[in-house]
């Protein structure tokens, strides 16, 4: 099935893809790999979740700020590759949760990224991970996430 028309048929619609903020590009293509530079929860140009997790932020905040997070990181892959479809299999999510001291529920927060990566792209969706949790993020995020997709 094509990715695209998954996305149909689960209503998502991907934001046009950020602007990168500082000195480096959104996407780097490695063969038959594309790295993502990491992504934070934009919506409309502005940051939608910003505060730590577990003080300003509740985890269900933080799992639909890596969901907003992982939308943004496949706009800009959709703009590298022309297609979702592009894409055959997603191989790596790097994430990094703003945690307020005590808070280690960040492989949670980032459930909310996983969970939609394998209802969008199936079997091929299914990821190695990484969740740490950081004193700070840029721009006062909440989360940032990085993707490794291998593509065609």
């Amino acid at each position: 099935m094509s990715y695209e028309r998954k996305l149909d048929e689960l209503n998502i619609t991907l934001p046009p893809a950020p602007k990168p903020v500082a000195t480096y590009i959104p996407a780097v293509r490695a063969g038959e790999l594309l790295f993502l530079s990491g992504v934070l929860p934009m919506r409309d140009g502005q940051l939608a979740y910003s505060g730590k997790l577990g003080r300003e932020l509740t985890l269900e905040q933080g799992t639909e700020a890596s969901k907003l997070a992982l939308l943004n990181a496949l706009a800009i892959a959709r703009q590298e590759l022309g297609s979702l479809d592009q894409i055959v299999r997603v191989v790596k999510v790097v994430g990094h949760v703003a945690s307020a001291e005590g808070f280690n529920d960040q492989p949670q927060v980032l459930n909310g990224a996983s969970d939609l990566l394998v209802k969008i792209f199936g079997e091929a969706g299914r990821h190695a991970r990484v969740a740490i949790g950081a004193a700070e993020l840029p721009r006062k995020a909440a989360v940032e996430i990085e993707l490794i997709l291998h593509v065609s």
